[in-house]
């Protein structure tokens, strides 16, 4: 083959989890043309994945929106591909019923201090004047309700199907962090989104974006095909309660992060960098 048109590798990393399978079930199988690009998928957990783009690893990742302020100088926020709490999001959940005061004293299992779900706790704390009395251990994303169910932590921050499935192990919700959010801002929570590296150059970045933005329409117009790929990294759920997650997180949202979206993305670090979780100004840049 002509070196001058072998493929130009695309490393894609998201999560295993129903609604990334979903999001790139057209990518992921050869549904929809990719032109000289052959994506590769790597599925991680999402603060490893956040790890990974500090470093520059991957041509396109999803991270969580936490994490991105960290990665300006690296990558650029596609317009395609947020995960965005529209009055739901991350929860802190219990085995005994507390107050969103009561964290204050008690110790919190956390997903990784670069997800939204982190910065957003961190944010409400902050709102009880209590920034520097969160006290939390970091463990793996799906180890968290067991833990809290066990006794091994006071409470949990939970992220992904847990925000569904919590309740089937007895536990309780102490708060919402997608509604708390919302209340505060009139905004939805943006939680992830994916990035692309900006040395692939604009015109690269632009085919990306459009190739994404694809592989997203063809799951929303395929959708029992889509979920039936999804369903392969669906946890302890069954196709109709999958259905829901999926919908919760891939919707139009994200197809497109509109004005109201690139808005809430803007005030989330906006707010990180007042109450100091954040150390610098974010200067938010999205692929045109």
């Amino acid at each position: 083959m002509n070196p001058s048109t072998s493929p130009q590798l695309i490393r894609v990393g998201h999560s295993p989890d129903p609604d990334d399978a979903f999001m790139f079930h057209a990518l992921a199988n050869d549904k929809i043309p990719t032109g000289n690009l052959r994506f590769v998928h790597e599925l991680q957990d999402i603060e490893t994945l956040n790890r990974r783009a500090m470093q520059g690893e991957l041509e396109v990742s999803a991270v969580s929106i936490h994490a991105y302020s960290f990665l300006l100088d690296k990558y650029a926020l596609l317009p395609t591909g947020c995960s965005m709490g529209d009055k739901y999001g991350p929860m802190v959940i219990a085995r005994k019923r507390m107050t969103v005061r009561d964290l204050t004293r008690v110790k919190v299992a956390v997903p990784g201090t670069m997800t939204t779900a982190f910065l957003t706790l961190k944010l409400l704390f902050d709102s009880l004047g209590a920034k520097d009395r969160l006290v939390y251990d970091v463990i793996p994303f799906d180890q968290i309700i067991a833990a809290v169910a066990s006794g091994k932590y006071d409470a949990g921050l939970i992220i992904h199907e847990g925000q569904l499935t919590f309740r089937n192990q007895g536990l309780n919700l102490v708060a919402d962090l997608g509604v708390w959010w919302q209340e505060k801002t009139g905004l939805p929570l943006p939680l992830g989104g994916n990035v692309v590296r900006k040395d692939l150059g604009e015109p690269t970045m632009q085919e990306v974006s459009r190739l994404i933005k694809e592989s997203i329409r063809y799951a929303l117009e395929h959708r029992q095909e889509a979920l039936e790929h999804a369903l392969k990294y669906a946890r302890d759920m069954d196709v109709t309660l999958a259905d829901k997650f999926v919908g919760m997180y891939v919707n139009h949202w994200t197809l497109d992060y509109g004005e109201h979206g690139r808005a809430a993305v803007r005030r989330l670090l906006a707010e990180g960098h007042r109450a100091g979780v954040i150390p610098h100004a974010c200067d938010v840049e999205f692929v045109n």
